[in-house]
């Protein structure tokens, strides 16, 4: 791995080359994990930024206790890549953004029965599903840029000469009231395996994976009828979880935080809605605590874009990327938050990972249509 994995500490180490640009402070929130009580080791991944009180884009090893907190008010927050029936030579952005329409709003009735026979248990936010929601969750229709494995691509099921459609999309409400109890119960102490309070938090964080998971679905399916095409699921893989897991030798609990699972088959990790997105094949290592970045990594706070950006772009301007891609976003705040600029390129991150021995690239995807709201708020 070179001097792709960097030591910071004992058990705290940094999956990126000495290139790589990651905040001072994100590095702080990360030596501070592994104060924790049981945590065993912690990997920074290279789109590593800082979150609230703790990391965004790392993996954490822990024995005997885990920690809700690690995890975020996100559970199950993934992506879903689907291969579509739309022939890329016929749907133009404009095209696809004109049939596409507003997608904010809850789904209809006529969608009621498949979600019943998801057979998911009441959580009281059965309204959200089928809806992207704000911060950087995002649909994206793309199409392949560059093949790097065709037989791969093949095997896979994936056609160069057709649409591919990236859901980006977790629990909406239902991940955030899971935390929040947590917090008010416990603060961020975490909760002692095996007994009655974890096994009660485990129940629900395996609700919010399903619910997120269905969420997806029932998004990629929302956006396929209203571009008159059909689709199929290549992969759907959560990045904020809890996993119960072995490393070197010992049991414990595997926390992704932002962090793309390396065990578990082929994954996409996108850029900004401006940049590339990369199909690649995990190499899993214990080094990485058997995970991988789960995209760029921001590298401007939120509150800083608008201020940054307004005086050099249009909202008009903001809706184009340099690739040439539409992005659908009427949220004033949001497109400034959300702008290529505030996002680290996604080339220094797959640098890192391909240097690292973690990952093999399959194929590169370009963004035609990124979708995140259509109204005023999300």
């Amino acid at each position: 791995m070179g001097n792709f994995i960097q030591q910071l500490a004992e058990g705290v180490s940094l999956l990126a080359s000495a290139k790589t640009w990651i905040e001072g402070d994100a590095i702080q929130q990360l030596q501070n994990t592994a104060k924790l009580e049981g945590m065993r080791r912690v990997v920074g991944m290279p789109d590593l930024h800082p979150g609230r009180g703790y990391p965004v884009g790392a993996a954490f090893f822990s024995c005997g206790r885990y920690y809700p907190a690690l995890i975020g008010n996100d559970i199950g927050c993934g992506m879903a890549l689907w291969q579509t029936s739309l022939e890329r030579s016929k749907h133009s952005a404009d095209k696809l953004e004109k049939k596409l329409g507003n997608i904010d709003g809850p789904l209809g009735e006529d969608w009621r029965e498949l979600i019943a026979a998801e057979a998911l248990a009441p959580s009281g936010y059965e309204a959200s599903l089928g809806t992207i929601g704000g911060g950087n969750h995002f649909a994206e229709v793309q199409e392949i840029d560059r093949v790097l494995d065709a037989p791969a691509l093949q095997r896979l099921g994936v056609d160069k000469r057709r649409l591919l459609l990236l859901v980006h999309s977790g629990s909406r409400g239902l991940g955030q009231e899971i935390l929040r109890d947590h917090v008010v119960r416990f603060n961020h102490a975490g909760l002692v395996e095996s007994s009655a309070e974890s096994d009660a938090y485990l129940a629900r964080h395996a609700q919010a994976l399903a619910f997120a998971q269905l969420n997806r679905r029932l998004i990629a399916l929302r956006m396929l009828e209203r571009l008159r095409g059909e689709g199929q699921a290549v992969l759907d893989l959560n990045h904020n979880l809890l996993a119960p897991a072995e490393v070197a030798g010992e049991a414990g609990w595997l926390h992704r935080k932002g962090a793309t699972p390396a065990d578990a088959g082929v994954v996409v990790i996108p850029g900004s809605r401006g940049d590339y997105s990369f199909l690649v094949e995990p190499i899993a290592d214990a080094a990485s605590l058997y995970s991988l970045a789960h995209g760029a990594g921001r590298k401007w706070m939120r509150g800083d874009c608008k201020d940054r950006l307004s005086a050099r772009y249009s909202l008009q301007q903001l809706s184009r990327t340099a690739l040439g891609s539409h992005v659908v976003c009427k949220d004033r705040s949001l497109i400034f938050e959300e702008a290529p600029e505030a996002y680290k390129p996604i080339d220094t991150v797959i640098d890192s990972l391909l240097g690292a021995g973690v990952i093999r690239v399959l194929a590169r995807l370009k963004p035609v249509l990124t979708y995140k709201t259509s109204g005023e708020a999300c």
